[in-house]
């Protein structure tokens, strides 16, 4: 562990019910509560502003109006072009302060739906419930960091923290080459000791994300003997490539359903004498005749897991199944470069949501726990894996039904993980943990 953090943490025999008796933490309440309708309106305004990820000049234009809110905090904030990505770009906010560790705060600018979605706007359903597009997945998360940090500078603590913020804006749909596409977060990461991501974890304010899963894509090509159905199972002609693919698709099941939250989704399969697939509309064509044995199937898929060793074991054994093949058949399965990594569970991602935890039962909000690996999707912050020493994900606002026309925000909640985070972060920085 870095050694600043060892300094840091030796510190934890301070009460827990510091934040009582904390001027500062009463500070940094107070300034939340003062201020939550300005942030309120902000995340209304950023909502009705279309930034569906390949919407460029709306994913810019959200940047724009937050880059002035990061600037009048005394932060340095730049606009990072996404043009060797093809993307828009990412918003990029540093604190050059020099008190406690360094945090990486992770958010992203872009969302799921395109100007062509009829979801564009915010509507209010009760007086706290308000549902719109992108409004927990995350615009209500950076709303969160830009809240936190306010509370934090009117708190007078600010000035002195190391902060860096990362808001992408492709991460609903990544730019290629990846590696470009999240260099602003691993460089970030590379620079950071403790990485706090705002994206809405599953929807329940009492739990938060030590680990999630990485996403990989596969690609699975089955190759027959084209013939006259009569002929099948012939030595000559052999099984035919859709029950190659069944037997291989079969196995995968058998051999690796029951290992503890991996997933392997085949997505698309297409199959028949002439198949053809465009992998950039994730779907294709396939022809042929009932009385014609299968020529080829093309089956396209993702698989899902919590660690780098258990995605590899799960290749390895999909690699050696795809290769025993039926009579008259071969098949080539492929791995898809790039992919979100997995944020692997670690003892310092426990030990910071504990600090998490704790900051909420000295609020008055009760405990927090982990969210199950299976209800945490890849995100941004996997991307911090093995850079950073300590991560936790979920700090944005809670809510229902993201990625859907019925995605919905709890404004209660506002204010609620507003204080969380900016009292985290107060106390890692200077050593009140």
């Amino acid at each position: 562990m870095k050694r600043i953090i060892a300094i840091v943490f030796l510190l934890t025999s301070v009460s827990t019910a510091y934040c009582q008796n904390s001027k500062i933490e009463k500070s940094i309440i107070k300034s939340v509560d003062k201020n939550n309708q300005t942030y309120v309106q902000l995340l209304k305004d950023i909502v009705n502003t279309n930034s569906g990820t390949m919407n460029f000049d709306g994913v810019r234009e959200v940047g724009v109006k937050l880059k002035p809110e990061f600037e009048t905090l005394g932060l340095e904030v730049r606009w990072e072009s996404g043009e060797a990505f093809n993307r828009a770009g990412h918003l990029v906010a540093v604190n050059h302060g020099s008190v406690g560790p360094k945090m990486l705060l992770i958010g992203h600018l872009d969302t799921v739906f395109e100007p062509d979605s009829p979801f564009q706007s915010y509507e209010m359903l009760n007086d706290s419930l308000i549902r719109g597009p992108g409004v927990i997945d995350m615009k209500g998360g950076d709303v969160i960091i830009l809240a936190a940090l306010r509370a934090l500078k009117e708190a007078g603590v600010l000035d002195q923290m190391q902060i860096e913020v990362v808001l992408t804006g492709d991460e609903e749909k990544s730019g290629s080459p990846l590696n470009l596409s999240k260099q602003a977060i691993i460089e970030a990461s590379a620079r950071a000791d403790i990485a706090l991501a705002f994206e809405n974890a599953d929807g329940d304010p009492a739990t938060i994300v030590v680990t999630r899963r990485g996403s990989a894509g596969w690609k699975l090509d089955v190759k027959g003997n084209a013939a006259h159905s009569s002929q099948i199972f012939t030595e000559k002609v052999g099984v035919g490539a859709v029950y190659e693919t069944s037997r291989i698709l079969t196995e995968f099941y058998k051999q690796l359903s029951n290992e503890e939250n991996l997933t392997f989704n085949p997505g698309v399969i297409l199959g028949g004498t002439a198949v053809s697939y465009d992998k950039n509309k994730n779907g294709g064509t396939a022809s042929g005749k009932s009385n014609v044995v299968a020529q080829q199937t093309i089956v396209n898929g993702d698989i899902r897991a919590v660690s780098l060793e258990q995605l590899a074991k799960a290749k390895q054994i999909m690699t050696q199944i795809a290769n025993e093949n039926m009579l008259g058949t071969s098949a080539e399965l492929t791995f898809k470069p790039g992919g979100y990594p997995p944020l692997t569970e670690t003892a310092g991602n426990h030990k910071l949501l504990g600090y998490y935890s704790q900051v909420s039962k000295d609020l008055g909000y009760g405990p927090v726990v982990p969210v199950h690996p299976r209800k945490a999707g890849a995100a941004d912050v996997s991307f911090t894996n093995g850079l950073v020493d300590m991560a936790i994900d979920g700090l944005g606002l809670s809510g229902t039904d993201d990625h859907t026309i019925k995605e919905t925000g709890n404004l209660n909640y506002l204010p609620i993980q507003t204080k969380r985070a900016a009292v985290l972060m107060y106390r890692i920085a200077y050593g009140k943990l």
